[in-house]
């Protein structure tokens, strides 16, 4: 990682440290001895710095995946994402031990049942229904974010119950502020959480849409042509201006949004399967859900507004002179462009595994581009049993695996598989390189 971009993963971490620490503060400088005096108020007190550092890590969940350029390049989309993943789990079980430990202890002081005493916080404090509310959509998001979950839906409802998790800490703002006594006869606290929500807000406004309505606006991006490539998977091919000033690189992906029905209100995000150029760019898609099938329907002339380019899986990560390319399925496509972007000094092996022939997508290309450069391609029809992704079957075909920068894109299993692979041979972190296909988040 180059000095500037590390300077600037450093520098958000700082941030976010000192955001966690500041907000502890406003817990601690405002509580008293009576907020210790018994068994129920001890429970209600550590309420509400559940409260205060499961809202704090909502927004920061949320500003990990508002696509901020400087943050993203130096730290990577997927590695964002990861982050992202690990950090809702706590802020949602922190607002959820919020809402059970709140009412347990206004319950033992008021003698009151717990059902009993949340229907009256709900009714009698003032906005406790929106801030309810609130939580049901955490959960939801919660809940469809476990593996499993996400297995048996759409990609397109797992994004629209994300969605609503901007809505959720819009609408337990003010009950915060209102009701949250750290707040309440404290200006300077108040100011303090009133700023991490407004440039929260900017921050997701200002690069999820300001931004890429303007370079959209600006490129005049339209489809030129689908292509059918095979069975459940075409290409569409985009025409723009002077697309050479968004510096996307083979590799890259995009948030995508067809301006036709079905396409235009959710952005999906697909990788370049060929190297950008000053007009043109293209990405390969498999028929998975709902939106991803009418692709094939998209019509020449449709605009097509994006977000990015995102991600770090790029050829000027390699530091050794041999690359290793695997893909699996069309998880190629990404490792296509890549092709094109690596140079003359480099010598290139790419394992494409497929289960079947017809899966072997974009095999011609692959070919003619392996032939104008001197790379070597092997194709791998079978399954996981017959090609086993691990350090002495990958060496059988590469065996200069070792001493490679390793390029790997596919489902996760696979993805999984050349990782273990790569560390058996004592391939460094630095040189292994991923790009797993699974739901980015909103």
């Amino acid at each position: 990682m180059a000095i500037g971009k590390r300077y600037n993963a450093d520098l958000a971490a700082t941030v976010l440290g000192l955001g966690v620490g500041l907000t502890s503060a406003i817990f601690l400088e405002t509580t008293t001895k009576s907020d210790w005096a018994s068994f129920y108020a001890i429970v209600t007190s550590v309420s509400r710095m559940c409260a205060l550092l499961g809202a704090y890590l909502a927004l920061v969940g949320l500003v990990l995946v508002s696509r901020v350029s400087w943050i993203e390049k130096s730290v990577g989309h997927d590695r964002l994402v990861i982050w992202h993943r690990k950090l809702g789990p706590y802020s949602l079980y922190l607002i959820t031990f919020h809402v059970l430990f709140v009412t347990l202890g206004y319950a033992g002081n008021d003698h009151a049942p717990m059902a009993v005493e949340l229907w009256r916080l709900v009714v009698h404090y003032p906005w406790m229904l929106p801030a309810l509310v609130a939580f049901i959509f955490f959960a939801a998001a919660g809940i469809s974010s476990y593996k499993k979950a996400r297995a048996k839906m759409s990609y397109e409802t797992w994004w629209t119950i994300h969605l609503y998790t901007y809505l959720a800490v819009a609408l337990s703002f003010m009950h915060q502020i209102l009701t949250g006594p750290m707040f309440i006869g404290h200006p300077l606290n108040k100011y303090f959480w009133e700023f991490l929500y407004i440039a929260s807000g900017t921050i997701i406004v200002l690069w999820r849409l300001v931004i890429p309505t303007v370079r959209s606006l600006r490129h005049g991006l339209r489809v030129e042509q689908v292509v059918v490539e095979g069975p459940g998977v075409v290409s569409v091919v985009m025409r723009g201006r002077n697309l050479d000033r968004l510096s996307a690189q083979g590799g890259q992906f995009f948030g995508w949004r067809f301006m036709t029905p079905g396409q235009w209100w959710i952005s999906h995000p697909y990788s370049l399967s060929a190297a950008p150029t000053k007009q043109y760019m293209r990405v390969t898609v498999k028929e998975l859900g709902d939106a991803s099938r009418s692709v094939r329907k998209i019509e020449p002339g449709t605009r097509v507004f994006f977000e990015g380019p995102y991600g770090t899986f790029v050829a000027e990560r390699a530091s050794r002179g041999h690359v290793v390319l695997i893909g699996g399925g069309v998880g190629i496509t990404p490792l296509r462009a890549l092709m094109e972007e690596f140079d003359s000094s480099k010598s290139i092996d790419v394992i494409f595994r497929a289960s079947k022939e017809e899966d072997l997508v974009l095999r011609k290309e692959l070919d003619e581009i392996a032939d104008a450069r001197g790379a070597r391609v092997h194709y791998l029809v079978g399954n996981r049993k017959t090609h086993p992704m691990n350090a002495k079957y990958i060496m059988k075909f590469v065996p200069a695996f070792r001493d490679s920068d390793v390029y790997v894109c596919g489902p996760t299993p696979l993805v999984d598989a050349v990782r273990q692979a790569a560390s058996d041979c004592g391939i460094p972190k630095n040189r292994f390189h991923d790009e797993a296909f699974e739901f980015h988040s909103v």
